[in-house]
């Protein structure tokens, strides 16, 4: 059975959470909402509550298949924690896919060197995604080898259409 790791913060978007969570569980994948800290509750942008599975400190990228990054404001919080920064540079080294929507390319963009990629995010990270040396599409889904990305949670069913896709 496949593994896919969800990572989790504060101020998350919960559709960008909620939607590729319950959607990969009907894939029949084991998923894991994965926190900076272990059975911690953490809030989304409107106080929805979801709690962490594991803390990124304990996970190991061979134990996944691939990463799941929401959005919202919690990828500023997740790019805070080194362990959650390992862990997605990690996935990405073993080209293991990692799946980044709205504002989560900021955790891309502290993990891996983007030289040369395709990406899209929020519009207001098109300025952070340049600058890192990838380039800005505007699209409702950018994959690029084992990078995949989004922008909104409008996005959502092209995003996990690509997700699921780069699982099978």
């Amino acid at each position: 059975m496949k593994r896919i790791a969800v990572l989790l913060e504060n101020i998350y978007d919960e559709r960008e959470l909620f939607y590729p969570y319950y959607r990969l569980l009907e894939e029949g994948f084991e998923v894991d909402l994965v926190g900076s800290d272990k059975d911690t509750i953490y809030k989304s942008k409107s106080g929805v509550a979801a709690k962490s599975d594991r803390a990124s400190s304990e996970v190991k990228a061979e134990e996944y298949d691939a990463v799941v990054i929401p959005g919202g404001f919690s990828p500023d919080n997740m790019r805070r924690t080194q362990a959650t920064i390992d862990f997605v540079k990690a996935m990405n080294d073993l080209k293991k896919p990692v799946a980044a929507i709205c504002h989560a390319p900021w955790v891309v963009i502290s993990a891996t060197d983007l030289h040369n990629r395709k990406m899209t995010g929020f519009p207001t990270v098109r300025k952070d995604i340049e600058n890192a040396g990838a380039t800005y599409l505007d699209q409702e889904v950018v994959v690029d080898d084992n990078l995949i990305t989004s922008r909104t949670p409008n996005d959502l069913p092209a995003f996990l259409k690509a997700i699921i896709a780069a699982l099978q």
